[in-house]
């Protein structure tokens, strides 16, 4: 038994010696076997194989975190009443502005009047704007239209045309440059 031991130990110090002097590895794992192939080139090309079996490695369950929508692949109706509408008024009022009424309709645009999605926002004593959307969807063709208080629109202008991503910052960031654009929330 001692001589088993022996041999045993021989084999794994050499096993251990030729492993930092090899000159390229393999290993391969199974189930139910390793196997360790080494190349070793002391001079002469000698292949050993070691075969330990009934090694067993259990199988590891790799899960995918489960990534979440981003907002602007929601449906177009939750995209606007939960995520533009909200964010938008927020960013208006910390301007320093108060919104009276802002909403998302299915009705005619202005000016137009062909049947569309509108975002109607009424800003207290600065303006009203209309960000129209032809389908429910936010890549589709969009137009603004911006009036002063109490009055109609009178000119309707595209919108995000040249984008091929719309996301949400950008949405905001450009209704803020309209209005901003036409001297009605800053100074320019």
């Amino acid at each position: 038994m001692e001589e088993n031991l022996d041999k045993n130990n021989e084999v794994n110090k050499e096993i251990s010696d030729n492993t930092t002097k090899s000159n390229s590895e393999k290993i391969k794992v199974n189930n139910s076997e390793k196997v360790i192939n080494m190349d070793i080139n002391n001079g002469d090309s000698a292949t050993k194989n070691i075969i330990k079996n009934e090694i067993n490695t259990p199988e590891k369950l790799i899960t995918k975190p489960i990534k979440e929508l981003p907002v602007e692949k929601k449906p177009f109706q939750e995209f606007i009443n939960n995520h533009l509408i909200p964010s938008l008024t927020e960013e208006i009022n910390q301007r320093g502005l108060e919104i009276n009424n802002i909403n998302l309709i299915n009705t005619n645009r202005p000016i137009a009047g062909d049947k569309c999605w509108v975002i109607n926002c009424e800003i207290k004593d600065i303006c009203n704007f209309w960000l129209s959307f032809e389908k429910d969807d936010i890549s589709s063709l969009k137009s603004i239209s911006v009036s002063k208080p109490n009055q109609k629109p009178s000119i309707i202008e595209s919108f995000l045309i040249d984008e091929k991503r719309i996301t949400l910052k950008l949405i905001i960031s450009r209704i803020l440059q309209r209005l901003n654009g036409q001297k009605l929330i800053g100074f320019n």
